[in-house]
């Protein structure tokens, strides 16, 4: 008999008497029914959220376009909603979705924060997180395969039994990874049918467009979660063959997964959060705040810094008065405040954002040690539910914002002449013509190559866990005890 038809023998044999085990059919029925369920849900919320969010941005549009005749200054200020959409797989691992805000209200002058995230609205369950598809294959699934898993060598060595297969010719690396490709086969058996829904829920997402990228980052994903249930196979196995009994090796993995899922993620959390801390809401705008007071302020004239920008344009102009400029003086000001006070929140927020950033490389130095935190990292950014999709619809809308804002005061600067006493005389008023021929605002996902390109590292940190414990388990599969 071959090297590898002794391997799919006893991979076959663990298959077997795994499926026999009353106890163990349960609970793979359990598991596919949990997963088809939150898979389920979370489609339904997820076409719900679409459904929601394109009608509230159509009504939205639409009041926007009927505004009526006014001042454009007074439309930067009626300000514009936009909501964030979410990616097609957000169904499949909520990530961080849940605890980021949904709407924002973009205005002159101003940079507000997204608010309404579910977890504000809801009740303080959620912070023990939702049961979604990414949890369960992370969480529970590895007690699973731990569990199945615990007694695949030391078993044999309690029973006599491993002797025997090694006068019968079975060598220890053969053992070995019969015993892993069992068990791994076995874990399948968790997720076959509830991955096989997930690829055809994509089908029924109503962002068609979007289909073909859903379809290659779901292959991705799942081929990541391939990975992690071999990496969580292979170290039941390396635990067993070298545990003295099941009883010991069982001890061991449960300590394993406490380490995984537990231990190492708050640890990484804390330590990241102790070296990059980071201010609080208050403490940001109020050194926002601080900074623009010291530019000045475009809506007082007596301000030194906009009245020496005064004397600079009568002085390039030739005039006496800002009335016998060419164009609009207080949309001139309006323009150059805006620039001033966007520029100064974007390099406060840049900061910030990199503090943030600085966390995560923490933790994810951290998936190193940790396989949990790498798939956990992997199954967000695949999904669509990590930071860096968050932060893409953030400056998105900031750069709406700042769009909507120079455009009001372009108008005002071409059309609106010096001689108009307020923004209330009608002189001031610009057909609501001027409103439609603003676009809407349209966000873009991060593309495949972009999420691929954020998630490289993660995914090396994948295969070369696979790869080393390979290479460990092998090394092992020499040095069995037989007693």
């Amino acid at each position: 008999m071959s090297r590898r038809e002794k391997i799919v023998l006893l991979a076959a044999q663990v298959l077997k008497n795994t499926l026999a085990q009353p106890s163990a059919k349960v609970l793979i029925l359990a598991t596919n029914v949990l997963l088809i369920t939150v898979l389920l849900v979370g489609f339904f919320n997820l076409t719900e959220h679409f459904d929601q969010t394109h009608a509230l941005g159509s009504e939205v549009r639409e009041q926007w376009e009927n505004s009526p005749d006014k001042h454009p200054h007074r439309m930067a200020h009626y300000g514009y909603l936009v909501f964030r959409e979410k990616f097609p797989l957000a169904f499949f691992d909520y990530g961080l979705d849940s605890y980021l805000g949904n709407v924002i209200f973009l205005e002159a002058h101003k940079q507000n924060t997204v608010n309404f995230s579910e977890a504000n609205l809801s009740n303080g369950l959620l912070r023990f997180g939702e049961l979604s598809a990414g949890m369960v294959l992370q969480v529970l699934v590895p007690l699973l395969i731990f569990f199945w898993g615990y007694d695949l060598i030391s078993r044999d060595r309690e029973q006599g039994t491993l002797k025997i297969l090694f006068t019968q010719g079975v060598t220890g690396l053969e053992l070995v990874w019969g015993r892993v490709l069992g068990l791994f086969l076995v874990s399948l058996s968790l997720i076959g049918i509830p991955v096989l829904l997930g690829f055809a829920l994509l089908f029924f997402h109503p962002e068609t467009e979007l289909i073909g990228q859903s379809f290659l980052q779901y292959f991705v994903l799942i081929f990541g979660y391939l990975i992690y249930f071999l990496i969580l196979c292979l170290i039941a196995a390396g635990v067993s063959s070298k545990s003295q009994s099941s009883k010991a090796s069982l001890i061991s993995l449960i300590g394993c997964w406490l380490m995984f899922t537990l231990i190492i993620p708050k640890v990484a959390q804390v330590v990241g959060q102790a070296v990059y801390p980071t201010p609080s809401k208050i403490e940001f705008d109020t050194a926002v705040e601080e900074e623009l007071i010291r530019q000045g302020d475009s809506h007082n004239p007596n301000d030194p810094h906009y009245a020496a920008l005064k004397d600079s344009l009568l002085r390039a102009y030739g005039v006496d008065s800002t009335k016998q400029l060419p164009f609009n003086y207080s949309g001139y000001v309006m323009r150059e405040g805006e620039r001033l006070s966007t520029q100064t929140f974007l390099n406060h927020q840049k900061n910030l954002v990199d503090q943030y950033k600085s966390q995560h490389q923490v933790i994810g130095l951290a998936s190193w040690l940790d396989p949990f935190l790498a798939i956990k990292k992997l199954s967000m950014g695949f999904s669509g539910t990590d930071y860096e999709m968050y932060l893409s619809f953030q400056d998105q809308a900031e750069a709406y914002r700042y769009q909507l804002a120079q455009t009001m005061n372009e108008l005002q600067i071409e059309l609106i002449s010096n001689r108009v006493n307020n923004s209330s005389d009608p002189a001031a008023r610009l057909s609501s013509d001027y409103w439609e021929q603003f676009p809407d605002f349209h966000p873009r996902f991060l593309s495949a190559d972009e999420v691929s390109a954020n998630q490289l590292d993660t995914l090396l940190v994948l295969v070369l866990w696979m790869a080393l414990l390979a290479v460990f388990i092998s090394y092992l599969s020499n040095r069995i005890n037989v007693f």
